[in-house]
């Protein structure tokens, strides 16, 4: 039988498109979707107050890689979070929300935090040009208090800080909560931070939000 040289051509196009398209369908179902913590739907109830400012990002976190869980940050910034004249300065708080059981003690959440906050700090100056190495370094101390009610365990403490908006060392207070859920391979770890004293009107606000946690949205 003489070979049809239009019908051949026609057949490969056929087939080159059928491939093309078996990759690209593959290649989009493999492709990591890309986290967006603005349209992120939280499973649980964490108030976002009037003002408060949200931010979200996946875990492990860019800044801090050594942190070495998987889940979401969540952050509630006070709306005086940034201005030096408030009580809310530097007064925010954030949920990790994580997969798993991972162990908490003093000493581990000691090192996240060092881990975390040189991170954080890092990134901030290197924005600005500035060399980290001349600001003073991230110093942590964390201990057991009475737990509080829902909690497995609560712990109190402070870091010792270069403040990366003024460049002046800080000293933040905090509280961290961790938590389960019945029914949850999941830890929620609370963390609530302010340079001012716990007797301060902004720990109320802070502890408001952790009071009226929820597990799940329903």
């Amino acid at each position: 039988m003489p070979i049809n040289i239009t019908q051949t051509i026609k057949m490969k196009n056929i087939l080159f498109v059928a491939a093309c398209f078996i990759f690209f369908k593959v290649t989009a179902q493999d492709a990591p979707v890309k986290f967006d913590g603005k349209k992120w739907e939280a499973p649980y109830l964490l108030d976002i107050p009037k003002d408060w400012r949200v931010e979200r990002f996946l875990i492990p976190i860019e800044f801090a890689p050594s942190i070495s869980y998987t889940g979401v940050e969540d952050i509630r910034f006070t709306p005086g979070w940034s201005k030096i004249a408030t009580d809310e300065y530097w007064g925010y708080a954030f949920l990790w929300y994580l997969d798993n059981s991972p162990k908490f003690d003093a000493k581990i959440i000691e090192k996240n935090l060092t881990a975390y906050y040189t991170g954080l700090i890092n990134v901030n100056v290197d924005k600005r040009k500035i060399d980290s190495a001349k600001l003073a370094p991230v110093k942590t101390s964390i201990k057991k208090r009475a737990t509080e009610n829902g909690d497995i365990t609560t712990f109190e403490g402070t870091v010792s800080m270069a403040d990366f908006l003024t460049l002046k060392p800080i000293v933040v207070n905090l509280l961290v909560h961790i938590r389960s859920c019945e029914g949850q391979n999941k830890t929620f770890v609370f963390y609530e931070v302010s340079p001012k004293p716990y007797s301060d009107n902004v720990w109320s606000r802070l502890n408001q939000l952790w009071a009226n946690f929820k597990c799940t949205k329903n």
